[in-house]
């Protein structure tokens, strides 16, 4: 399921509790989607019984990342997010952070990366608990984004592009 309705998700999320359930969130941009991110992702989901993926908009990720990002655009990138079994919900944000987000929905477990101190997740303080999780892979999509440009980009012996 994709939202982009906070009212929506509100309701949603105030249904699951009532209901008994553990609310997880967790957010990125999961521009090109890799192993890291459904290994994150699986982790995230054993935290709780439904896992809410926070999505930057392509909007958003321009306003972090700079014109030539996002590669893949949202609708997709939110396709392949609900097409993991892990994935509960995507909730499609404009804005740079899921501060409203999670402010309005206060999850049961806000989950990062290990790579963020605690002091710098957002949102922290409207969520039950917070958890950060390591990453088992190598990989980003900065680093994929690099490694095609190395391969597919550079010019050989005679001075051509391969």
């Amino acid at each position: 399921m994709v939202l982009r309705d906070l009212d929506e998700l509100k309701n949603l999320v105030l249904s699951l509790k009532k209901g008994g359930k553990k609310v997880v969130f967790t957010n990125g941009c999961f521009d090109i989607l890799h192993a890291g991110h459904v290994d994150y992702l699986e982790r995230a989901k054993l935290l709780g019984d439904f896992l809410i993926v926070g999505m930057n908009s392509d909007e958003s990720i321009r306003k972090i990342k700079g014109e030539k990002r996002p590669i893949v655009p949202e609708d997709l990138r939110a396709r392949v997010l609900t097409g993991l079994r892990a994935v509960d919900c995507v909730f499609i944000f404009n804005e740079e952070t899921p501060l409203k987000v999670i402010e309005t929905i206060r999850p049961d477990v806000l989950v990062k990366g290990a790579d963020w101190p605690i002091e710098k997740i957002v949102g922290r303080e409207f969520a039950k608990s917070v958890e950060r999780i390591p990453f088992k892979f190598d990989i980003s999509t900065t680093k994929i984004v690099r490694r095609i440009v190395e391969v597919y980009c550079s010019k050989n012996s005679r001075g051509t592009t391969t």
